[in-house]
């Protein structure tokens, strides 16, 4: 069975191995035991087979079992931007730390999130229900495509991708 027959499997009704004493930190750094795993290759391969069910747990799961993981913030970490096109042809896709490439659309979307003390957490989802959050020099680069935008709100920042406008904030708060 191969990862995409995965896909839309119910995979809580598999047999749980209960907690793997895997985490995902919030720099996208996988631990196994507490120690990092340096291996890219093994760490890709995880990736492969992680889901997050409807109540936000992690998983990885096989064909046959699956283990609940910890995720700090979100699974991924997306490192790099390209940009083609422009306005509202434009396109923008993103490789995650793990090799993984997504452009910005209706089901891929980016969002932006305040944490606690205001400072912006910009996500973007890559397959799923997992996100990968962009990395804060990333982050620079996509303010820096942003275009001003009057909605009900007032006046904002978005980006476009895929043919759809994405707010990244309010003018006055950027």
């Amino acid at each position: 069975m191969s990862n995409h027959d995965l896909t839309n499997v119910d995979f809580s009704k598999l047999p749980s191995c209960g907690d793997f004493d895997f985490r995902i930190a919030r720099d996208g750094t996988w631990f196994y035991r507490g120690s990092p795993i340096g291996r890219k290759p093994l760490v890709r391969l995880f990736s492969t087979v992680l889901r997050r069910e409807n109540d936000g747990s992690f998983w990885l799961v096989t064909p046959v079992e699956r283990g609940r993981i910890t995720v700090d913030d979100a699974p991924f970490v997306a490192v790099e931007l390209q940009v083609t096109g422009a306005g509202s042809a434009q396109n923008l896709a993103f490789r995650t730390n793990v090799e993984d490439w997504v452009t910005v659309d209706a089901d891929h979307p980016l969002r932006v999130e305040q944490r606690p003390g205001g400072e912006p957490s910009p996500y973007v989802r890559v397959r799923g229900a997992l996100d990968a959050l962009i990395a804060r020099p990333v982050f620079y680069q996509l303010v820096d495509l942003a275009e001003s935008r009057v909605s009900e709100k007032g006046e904002e920042l978005g980006v476009w991708s895929g043919g759809a406008y994405f707010p990244l904030g309010m003018a006055e708060a950027a």
